[in-house]
């Protein structure tokens, strides 16, 4: 049940997107602002119960909704968990930006390509050149296979029915929602919703860097991981797109000159300068590292069955 879920979710997902922000996200928003409202008076503890009442009960009745639907028949926990996967995966309301930027790129529409990235990033992309623009949406597009993929998947397949998929996208969101806020008041409230994600991710974010190496160029990959990841600005997004930039063979990271000022970053990865025809490459290697998964779920679920 659990492949048949992740296919048939990851398939609808591909015919019709959903739309995130609204299905999602403003959701999740209300959510947030609920506790925020109630429990944010600057203390570490208060957030973090916080973050558990926000968290556990909805995971908790999906989880128990899950077991009385497969009590009644099993096809109405796989319409279930078919359903959850289809609200907490959401690849493609970000791989259209990827999409449409390889497109302007392989056009030559730089000034096109310029604007969906700045859009899709949120800052200014006027002064990026072509291989800045490849460089980034490569980058964006190696984390959001994780965090909207390969993350969620990793979760719904340990936990039980589909309370990991809930738990692990509402995890994401209070991380970004509260644990990335800099205001004095907002810090010590957000440190636990940062440090629970840290948490969870640790295990899948390697798995799925890992997965990267396998289906990729091999020994760079676990080079550029050993060597470079550490040197990001946000480590676990650096294990991401070292290993990822070394699998491709093109250098991501680097300077550059967006919203009026120069970011510095440090270098990832080994080989050429990004572009379009990389974009591509970046693609093979998602859809590489999907199809790996599956065939080890496969594998496993076989072995399960020969087992029994």
């Amino acid at each position: 049940m659990t492949l048949i879920s992740l296919i048939a979710a990851f398939l609808i997902e591909q015919v019709q997107p959903l739309d995130v922000a609204k299905w999602v996200r403003a959701p999740l928003g209300r959510v947030a602002e609920y506790f925020e409202a109630r429990f944010n008076d600057g203390q570490a503890r208060h957030g973090m119960i916080a973050w558990i009442l926000a968290v556990a009960p909805p995971a908790l009745a999906v989880g128990a909704l899950y077991h009385v639907l497969d009590r009644i028949h099993p096809l109405f926990a796989l319409v279930l968990n078919v359903g959850v996967l289809y609200l907490t995966m959401g690849f493609r309301h970000v791989s259209h930006y990827f999409t449409d930027v390889h497109e302007a790129l392989r056009k030559g529409e730089l000034d096109r390509a310029r604007a969906l990235i700045a859009e899709w990033r949120g800052r200014g992309a006027e002064h990026l050149s072509s291989s800045d623009v490849a460089r980034l949406a490569i980058e964006e597009a190696l984390v959001a296979s994780h965090r909207h993929v390969f993350g969620v998947a990793f979760w719904f397949v340990v936990l039980p029915g589909p309370v990991g998929a809930i738990a692990y996208r509402m995890a994401e969101f209070l991380a970004q929602r509260w644990g990335q806020r800099s205001a004095t008041e907002f810090s010590a409230f957000g440190q636990f919703a940062r440090s629970a994600f840290v948490a969870m991710d640790w295990l899948p974010l390697r798995l799925t860097a890992l997965a990267f190496a396998v289906v990729g160029d091999f020994e760079d990959a676990v080079y550029c991981w050993r060597t470079q990841a550490a040197r990001w600005h946000d480590p676990a997004s650096g294990i991401l797109l070292a290993s990822g930039a070394g699998a491709l063979g093109v250098r991501l990271g680097m300077p550059v000159y967006e919203s009026g000022e120069i970011t510095q970053r440090p270098e990832l990865g080994l080989g050429d300068d990004a572009d379009a025809d990389f974009m591509q490459s970046t693609i093979g290697l998602v859809w590489r590292t999907l199809i790996l998964g599956l065939m080890l779920l496969t594998l496993l679920g076989i072995a399960s069955w020969v087992g029994s």
